[in-house]
């Protein structure tokens, strides 16, 4: 069996990522693929959270080696403050330092055909370029995420840096794998002088494994008896999942009687920015309506939102080329889904292809309220719009992974 050495920042024990899951996902079914995973991760005191939760994920054998790491803003900081070359490219380089040589004695061990790096965090794709460097070895960099776009990162000296990681990522690994098609045409578009076979793209997926006991789980009825409620699991971000306009849409469907009192319960789920969204709901008082929820473990995650009557999805158009994770995990709950996204970007097309149409932008509040009420209506009716069986059945991470063996098996032997 061929061994594959795998440079991820977002692995258990770490909490509050769903980027765990593509990692996690792999390793565990690299094996029946003919791949043997060997994980190069960071120590648990670089996580701001941690959680047992999904350890138990991990397939037994799995070699894991966690490597000294910190996290710059905690570790570092005199007085709250910490020098800005300590975040560069992010706030756990020194990752890198335990992460170089910890790669090196693991390569030494137990003789890997392969690397693989995961972004973000942009630190795993300067070790894995290193390591590629140092040990001869195929590199394949995964992009989560586009890394150099306009305005992000805003600080000029880290969005250089960033770019410069970027492009010795597109021009020294033997492929660079992409989530989405959007991402993947952008990175064609700006390395032309580069064979575009270098880019491909292999989605996110949902877990299988996982979903089908907690499926089994007894149901426990409606998340709010007498409401329906709309369920979004994850991450609130200020930009790039601002829902300052859905609110506003909120308030207004609320005065002209569109919706009635109680008829609707919006669940943010482990939003984080608990500060910023509490502002957004007092401002527009739907406080009635809008609740935030602490987070719960993964599976309890997943077993609310098969329990949920709707679930919401919020990307903004300045993440056009971007996924979020969580949406094929929604697919496979097999529950309604409604989209406050750019009917243009790559979200509102997975979306599409699974069969569920109802999008609207999530910066035009007449058009979300419009989509809205449609919405709850075809839930009260019965007939709302449900995943489509064929599309959830491709998405399962088991599939994403025999993708990933097949582009590993055709790389070239560089070990020197």
């Amino acid at each position: 069996m061929k061994r594959l050495l795998m440079v991820a920042f977002h692995f258990p024990p770490l909490a509050g990522s769903s980027g765990i899951q593509r990692t996690l996902s792999f390793a565990r079914h690299l094996p029946a693929c003919g791949w043997e995973p060997l994980i190069l991760s960071a120590h648990p005191r670089a996580y701001e959270r941690v959680s047992n939760d999904l350890l138990k994920e991990v397939g037994p054998g799995t070699v894991v080696e966690r490597t000294f790491a910190l996290d710059s803003a905690r570790h570092l900081a005199i007085l709250g403050r910490y020098p800005g070359f300590a975040a560069r490219p992010d706030r756990w380089l020194t990752w890198w330092l335990g992460a170089v040589p910890g790669g090196l004695a693991m390569i030494r061990k137990y003789r890997p055909d392969a690397i693989w790096s995961t972004y973000p965090i942009a630190t795993a794709h300067a070790i894995g370029h290193t390591l590629h460097r140092l040990s001869g070895l195929p590199w394949v960099a995964d992009f989560r995420d586009p890394m150099a776009q306009d305005g992000y990162p805003e600080d000029p000296r880290t969005w250089k840096s960033f770019e410069r990681i970027e492009r010795r990522a597109v021009h020294t690994a033997s492929a660079c794998i992409f989530v989405t098609s959007g991402a993947a045409r952008m990175y064609r578009e700006r390395y032309s002088g580069l064979p575009g076979a270098r880019f491909t793209v292999i989605e996110n997926g949902y877990e299988e494994e996982i979903f089908a006991p907690v499926q089994d789980s007894p149901a426990g009825g409606p998340l709010v008896p007498g409401s329906v409620t709309l369920l979004h699991s994850g991450i609130v971000y200020p930009s790039e999942r601002d829902p300052t306009r859905f609110f506003e849409a909120l308030a207004r469907m609320r005065e002209n009687g569109e919706l009635k009192p109680g008829e609707l319960r919006v669940r943010l789920r482990a939003p984080g920015n608990e500060a910023f969204l509490s502002r957004l709901i007092a401002r527009y008082q739907v406080d009635g309506v809008v609740e935030l929820a602490p987070p719960i473990a993964y599976r309890e995650a997943l077993l609310e939102m098969m329990r949920a009557d709707g679930l919401l999805v919020l990307q903004a158009a300045n993440c056009n080329d971007q996924i979020p994770a969580k949406v094929y995990e929604y697919v496979r709950s097999g529950r309604p889904m409604i989209a406050l996204t750019d009917p243009a970007g790559d979200t509102a097309g997975v979306l599409r292809r699974a069969g569920l149409t109802d999008i609207a932008p999530l910066d035009a509040p007449a058009a979300i309220a419009s989509a809205l009420r449609t919405f709850l209506d075809r839930i009260a009716r019965g007939n709302a719009a449900l995943p489509e069986r064929a599309f959830v059945e491709g998405a399962s991470r088991a599939n994403r992974t025999r993708e990933l063996a097949q582009l590993l098996d055709r790389l070239p032997v560089q070990r020197t």
